[in-house]
């Protein structure tokens, strides 16, 4: 007779079949979930963009720090979390924004201006940029025309395209990457060597906590 406070006892074959089962399991969930699941967010592997199309259309989300890499199509993660893949072809850039604008894809302002959500105010230079680089000015396949500093590098050569910084990135715009399909005429203007200030900085601290030189805009100031 058991005392209410007992447990009762469990058949030995009952607790090796429960042994058996849990082991099972075990394996199988061991089959399926990794050691290490880590989910990062989508500010460390994407950055907020804005891409304008040949046809002025234009739609807001996230892609890849590096588009160079992306020969093929533009892959954007909008808002909703739905992956849109595009054809460079399609493309007329891509620019790195400090904020997405509101609403869905649309049909906005054909005056890229006050207009539009990438908001490039100014699209050349008023004097020699002071950023180390290649100041280029492009001639876009619709015609528009902009102005940029490059990185001096392979990526003039390679990759599907050039990523430029614009002549104002104080404004919403502060990178700007135009696929090689949707540019028409491509001139240098001239070849910026890092200023003697910015070598000594380099050779005593590296981009530690400094900022690097393509983070300064044309007046030489650092972007926040």
């Amino acid at each position: 007779m058991l005392r209410k406070d007992s447990k009762p006892a469990c058949n030995q074959s009952t607790l090796s079949h429960r042994n058996q089962l849990g082991y099972s399991i075990a394996a199988v969930l061991r089959s399926f979930i990794p050691a290490r699941a880590t989910i990062q967010p989508v500010s460390l592997a994407r950055k907020s963009v804005i891409v304008r199309k040949l046809t002025r259309d234009w739609c807001a989300g996230y892609a890849a720090a590096n588009l160079a890499a992306e020969f093929n199509e533009l892959e954007l993660l909008d808002s909703s979390g739905k992956l849109i893949r595009i054809p460079w072809s399609e493309v007329k850039w891509v620019c790195y924004v400090r904020e997405l604008a509101s609403g869905d894809s649309a049909t906005q302002n054909s005056a890229l201006g006050s207009g539009s959500p990438e908001r490039i105010l100014r699209r050349r230079f008023t004097s020699r940029p002071r950023i180390a680089g290649v100041w280029i000015r492009i001639v876009l396949s619709d015609g528009d025309e902009i102005e940029g500093v490059a990185v001096n590098d392979r990526s003039l050569v390679d990759g599907s395209g050039l990523l430029l910084t614009p002549p104002d990135t104080r404004s919403n715009t502060q990178r700007v990457f135009i696929p090689r399909s949707s540019i028409r005429e491509f001139t240098v203007l001239g070849v910026i060597a890092p200023s003697p200030a910015l070598r000594r900085k380099a050779s005593q601290q590296p981009y530690l906590f400094e900022k690097e030189p393509s983070e300064l805009d044309q007046s030489g100031e650092s972007i926040p």
